[in-house]
């Protein structure tokens, strides 16, 4: 039945305000989803107006709450409750909805709108990345707080839809958030009974409540998604239950108010204009007006703002008391909220000898552990293979049994694993990394990807990385993985050489605000002599020459591993009056950065050139010519051991010396 603006109560005015808002957004680009905005408008007008702890006017005050929209195709009822609770969001950028260059994209974009706390829109990726917010903050909370001052105390709120539920991810990190006890994380979920396709009973059935009851969870239902009071009732019982991750099922109607109600046809696109018009006439706002804000439901979101500044001056007197009985404390926590290094921190790494050859693998953990006490805010662990990735403080106790411990169990969980650790490092306060065989990168790709779109600094460490893994076989021999992963904007990659090149990537991935990648070996490599190199200052480069030669007529590029048959194959084309160059490529995504300069003093033009990769050729090409070569695998490995299968595909010094030889004649 239509109502009228005038006999509205003021919360629903400013409910059906937001509701109107997103509409209009919708329509006005003729593109998006007015579904879930329509339904779920109550929601969010009681988090953002009734119960989070937030400040619009200082959107990255360390202990805000966070809200996470998982169900990112929904954005337009986040950005309507931006604008409307003050942040640094516009009408205009309503109207700007999908537009070039706007701040209100089709999907929320960290760093491109004020407020959003994390890019949403691939479903599931945002519940993954809330489990990781309340992860950081139990994290922190058991870290810096003192009795009498709690200086770290939030919640994580997250709102997602039917899609998030059927998506794998959420199950990973669901099960993950039950057993870590993660008492600050409430997902609210839009239960409308609707996906894109048509009637959830076609292709989900299952009993998310007694689901999520089995993980640990404590349970709640709302039954119309139109009761506020039931709304707020069911969050202020979440807050109570402080051991339990809360997930409060809301019964809503897509599209609630529009002829299309209920059904999927309001899901994904804008309404037809008369469709449109029926929805406003329903919620008595006028037909033929867009981007109306009533003055009065305006000043009443708006009291977020007086209501976050008192809110934050709570905080910050708090934190002065906090900060004159621990000042060392108080120090650290406002270093790595600043995302700043301790000073001096890198004289910790250590420096490896040339006396035996080391696993990277193994050189990594012994830079982690080197430097545990000068990056205390570095926490992470791996899916459930801490003894192969060697990702494992020894001086630490675990997150599940001391919420201070830095070592986290995610179990066999990769990309529900690396999507939390974006939402650890999306947070703040911690530097996070995630573990796993770089095979597996590929059930962890798309977490990668929101990492590398956020340009969160996130660590991944990929071990086993080429088919010197032997004996376990091409499962678990990656081929494509590391072009798969150099082919990604914004991530930067690292694949070194020995131990030296090791440490130097761990300082260089450590001192970047954008996400990382190292891929290490299972098998021992010899050491480069820092002696007679400045690793860190050449890795930085992303390639360099490790061993030259006056007027060299070939160039040999190794990468990772194969950087030593590249030098060993010098010697044999040395022995043969053949005068080779050695180049280590640790990083492709440094070394394009360089100067045109820079490159051909490494990789000189008219100088034949021949790369050695135990990987996908592709993309090598660019580096040696259309006239150069490359020794790589564009098949899969085989099960033997490492050795065998490395000498067996190519990867000898022998080999690559003949290869060479080809290009010279």
């Amino acid at each position: 039945m239509a109502s009228s603006i005038a006999s509205l109560s003021l919360d629903q005015l400013s409910i059906d305000t937001l509701r109107m808002l997103a509409l209009d957004g919708v329509e006005k680009a003729k593109s998006g989803h007015p579904g879930a905005p329509l339904g779920c408008a109550p929601i969010a007008y009681a988090l953002f107006h009734k119960i989070m702890k937030h400040n619009p006017a200082h959107s990255k005050w360390a202990d805000r709450d966070r809200f996470v929209l998982s169900n990112g195709h929904a954005s337009m009822l986040l950005y309507g409750s931006l604008f409307l609770s003050g942040y640094k969001v516009t009408l205009d950028d309503l109207k700007s909805f999908r537009t070039w260059g706007s701040k209100t994209p089709g999907h929320p974009e960290y760093g491109v709108t004020d407020g959003v706390e994390a890019t949403t829109g691939p479903l599931g990726q945002g519940f993954a990345m809330s489990v990781g917010m309340a992860i950081a903050e139990k994290h922190l909370a058991a870290t810096y707080n003192r009795p009498g001052f709690n200086v770290v105390d939030h919640h994580t709120y997250m709102l997602c839809g039917d899609g998030d539920m059927m998506e794998g991810i959420s199950h990973e990190a669901a099960s993950l958030a039950g057993t870590l006890k993660l008492g600050k994380l409430i997902v609210l979920y839009d239960d409308n009974l609707i996906s894109l396709d048509g009637p959830t009973n076609w292709s989900f059935t299952e009993d998310v409540y007694k689901r999520f009851d089995a993980y640990g969870w404590h349970v709640h239902r709302v039954a119309d998604g139109n009761d506020l009071d039931g709304i707020e009732a069911a969050i202020a019982a979440a807050r109570a239950v402080e051991d339990k991750p809360s997930l409060i099922a809301v019964r809503t109607v897509i599209g609630y108010g529009s002829p299309l109600a209920g059904t999927n046809k309001v899901h994904g696109e804008a309404m037809s204009a008369a469709d449109a018009a029926a929805t406003k006439k329903f919620f008595g706002f006028p037909e033929d007006q867009s981007f109306l804000v009533p003055e009065d439901a305006l000043a009443n979101w708006r009291e977020a703002v007086e209501r976050g500044a008192a809110q934050e001056a709570g905080w910050n007197q708090l934190f002065a008391g906090y900060k004159a009985a621990f000042p060392e404390l108080a120090g650290e926590f406002e270093r790595t909220q600043s995302g700043a290094l301790k000073a001096g921190w890198e004289k910790s790494i250590p420096s490896f000898g040339v006396e035996k050859p080391i696993a990277t693998r193994n050189a990594g953990q012994q830079v982690m552990n080197a430097i545990f006490n000068a990056v205390p805010e570095l926490f992470g662990g791996a899916a459930d293979l801490t003894a192969s990735t060697k990702t494992i403080f020894k001086g630490s106790p675990h997150f599940a049994d001391d919420a201070a411990g830095r070592n986290v169990f995610f179990g066999v969980r990769e990309l529900g694993m690396c999507a939390a650790v974006n939402g650890m490092a999306v947070h703040g306060g911690v530097r996070p990394f995630g573990s796993t065989f770089f095979v597996f990168s590929d059930y962890a790709k798309p977490a990668l990807r929101i990492a590398a779109i956020m340009e969160a600094p996130s660590l991944f460490v990929f071990t086993h990385d080429s088919v010197g893994v032997g004996e376990d076989g091409p499962t678990h021999e990656p081929i494509e993985q590391l072009m798969a992963l150099r082919a990604v904007p914004h991530i930067v990659d690292f694949h070194p050489a020995d131990a030296n090149e090791t440490a130097a990537a761990w300082r260089l991935a450590l001192e970047r605000k954008g996400p990382c990648f190292f891929a290490f070996t299972r098998q021992d490599v010899p050491v480069i002599d820092a002696a007679k190199h400045d690793l860190y200052a050449s890795v930085s480069k992303g390639a360099y020459v490790l061993e030259d030669v006056a007027d060299p007529q070939i160039v040999l590029i190794g990468s990772g591993s194969e950087v030593w048959p590249a030098v060993d194959a010098a010697k044999l084309l040395a022995g043969e009056g053949i005068r080779a160059r050695v180049v280590s490529f640790p990083s492709w995504k440094l070394f394009d950065a360089q100067s045109a300069e820079y490159k051909a003093s490494v990789l000189p033009a008219g100088v034949p050139k021949l790369a050695v990769e135990a990987g996908a050729t592709l993309g090598w090409w660019k580096y040696v010519g259309l006239d150069g070569d490359v020794v790589g695998l564009d098949r899969f490995g085989a099960s033997a051991p490492g050795p065998i299968v490395m000498k067996e595909l190519g990867f000898s010094a022998e080999n690559v010396a003949a290869r060479a030889k080809k290009l010279l004649k």
